[in-house]
């Protein structure tokens, strides 16, 4: 692999991995040309606590990744105590990969027009590029001073170690972890929203079944 081949990471509780985190990872690996890492959280700033613990959630991601060698697990929110701040997540991969390999951080469009209520968020665009993963028809207006912020940082492409905006078309997969979580509640199966993987072991799926008791 080259140095300056571009690192990405999609971050987010997993609670559980389905085939719409899969399907976007894929396709940021394949426009991107990057080593794409899914990066589960420790302590989400604005969500309640995930139903899966951290092992639990770990273990459903290596079961959804087995079988191919583009995707992998950084767990290194789930290392350090606190809130899981996305530019801490970024400086520590900054520091790691050095000052010229280009590190992108993967957000939803609708997480980006969202992006100037974060921690420190324009920080992010001296550690990373951020790469929007938009479906057709998606429609996400920016808030005046992010769109502001980012007007002259617009690129088709990622070039240099950060500091861009790209678009990364992604397949619509309509697919959240919420209804998940629900289907489990109510005794159903999610087969086929989830990778086929995570239901080999039924213990990978005890803490969402208990949903449902």
């Amino acid at each position: 692999m080259s140095e300056l081949r571009p690192l990405a990471i999609l971050g987010g509780t997993f609670d559980p991995i389905h085939n719409g985190h899969l399907r976007a990872a894929w396709e940021a690996v394949e426009a991107l040309d990057a080593e794409v890492r899914m990066v589960p959280a420790r302590t989400p700033p604005h969500r309640p606590p995930p139903v899966a613990d951290a092992a639990g959630r770990v273990a459903l991601l290596r079961a959804a990744l087995s079988g191919q060698d583009r995707l992998s697990i950084d767990t290194r929110e789930l290392d350090r105590d606190g809130p899981s701040y996305t530019v801490d997540t970024l400086a520590s991969l900054r520091a790691e990969i050095g000052p010229d390999r280009p590190l992108v951080l993967l957000v939803g469009a609708d997480a980006f027009a969202g992006l100037a209520s974060w921690h420190l968020w324009k920080e992010l665009f001296r550690l990373a590029h951020i790469g929007v993963l938009t479906r057709p028809g998606g429609d996400h207006p920016l808030p005046d001073e992010l769109a502001a912020f980012v007007a002259d940082r617009r690129a088709p492409r990622v070039q240099g170690p950060a500091g861009l905006v790209v678009d990364i078309a992604i397949t619509p997969l309509d697919i959240a972890a919420t209804a998940i979580r629900e289907t489990f509640a109510a005794g159903h199966e999610p087969r086929f929203l989830m990778p086929s993987e995570c239901f080999a072991d039924e213990a990978l799926l005890a803490p969402y079944r208990a949903l449902g008791r």
